[in-house]
């Protein structure tokens, strides 16, 4: 039995709190309405906070957009973004010149390294609908020695990512996209070189998992020594082993033990990150995270010095244009096409 697999059960904030190697996640689930001709949203702007608006009225929000949803260009120095757009798009943009669009069950992993700016906006393209946008974007810490990496990109296509289907007893499904660390017979794509989640001992695993009404599926045990924890954001009900979670909350799990999940009466969708952790100093401000104060102020300096390349575009926000097509260009000018 697993009935101490569970070591910790809070409800879900936001940010979602993450132990090491994770910083944080944050979940943005937006019921954007149709489009305009500039790629915003066809609806007043009346009541916002524009360049600031996180409250969730009308059910979505501009972020630090003033004409199109999301984060116009910002730096990033020390760590690692993990973005997984689940519903609608994302315009990427950066200071070494790349720029993507991605989505629709696509992920973007950005090894920032030692400085990259860049800006992730939300493109509304339907001009006669609805355009809903999900994505969970990750931030996974770089170890001392890889924090003044290349930058870096890597694209994983949404026909690329696995996905591992186990049927119980009763043929209900539990279907576990696999993003990072590989399950049962589904391997994912290999991290970018210098992230924390490309060497061998780590276990980093980032799995969203679906679950039929009813449905039962077992975790497998990680070792010892291994940060895991469950995020329940979706569904009216979870049992793990004989302990009841309630809707929207977060599990810290012991991960070197089998966790037996149960799901409730409606369709549930669960986040597992998993790492061991990196054990370093965290000194956080804003957009950068190194291991001292004084190394955070260093890559402040080094950002006014430097600009970290500079902004090579016409904007701080740009999109990449009305058509429904999505692509990366990367820095040395290689481009992909999704499919």
């Amino acid at each position: 039995m697993n009935e101490n697999v569970v070591k910790k059960v809070a409800p879900l904030g936001f940010p979602w709190q993450t132990p090491d190697p994770f910083l944080f996640c944050v979940h943005h689930d937006d019921a954007y309405p149709a489009g305009n001709a500039q790629m915003g949203p066809a609806a007043s702007l009346a009541g916002r906070n524009i360049g600031s608006d996180f409250a969730g009225k009308d059910g979505w929000r501009m972020y630090h957009g003033d004409v199109v949803p999301g984060f116009p260009q910002h730096p990033h120095r020390g760590f690692e973004t993990v973005t997984v757009v689940r519903r609608g798009l994302v315009d990427h943009a950066d200071s070494l010149g790349a720029a993507a669009r991605y989505g629709k069950g696509d992920v973007q992993w950005l090894t920032a390294g030692k400085g990259i700016v860049h800006a992730e906006m939300f493109p509304l393209l339907e001009r006669s609908s609805a355009n809903p946008l999900e994505l969970f974007q990750i931030w996974l810490n770089l170890p001392s020695a890889d924090k003044l990496a290349e930058p870096h990109f890597s694209m994983f296509w949404a026909h690329t990512v696995p996905k591992h289907v186990a049927l119980d007893e009763a043929g209900r499904a539990t279907e576990v996209t696999v993003i990072a660390g590989a399950l049962g017979d589904a391997r994912p794509q290999a991290p970018p070189p210098k992230s924390w989640a490309s060497r061998a001992d780590t276990e980093v695993a980032i799995w969203t998992i679906k679950m039929a009404p009813g449905a039962r599926f077992t975790l497998p045990a990680a070792s010892r020594g291994v940060n895991r924890t469950l995020y329940f954001f979706r569904g009216k009900g979870l049992r793990i082993g004989d302990r009841a979670i309630p809707a929207r909350h977060a599990v810290e799990l012991r991960a070197e033990a089998e966790a037996h999940l149960e799901n409730g009466p409606d369709e549930g969708e669960i986040l597992i990150l998993q790492g061991r952790p990196i054990g370093e100093p965290v000194a956080q401000q804003g957009p950068f995270v190194m291991n001292s104060l004084a190394e955070v102020q260093q890559a402040y300096a080094d950002y006014r010095r430097t600009r970290f390349g500079g902004w090579p575009w016409p904007s701080d926000g740009p999109v990449h244009g009305a058509e429904d097509g999505r692509f990366a260009r990367h820095a040395d000018g290689r481009v992909e096409k999704a499919g």
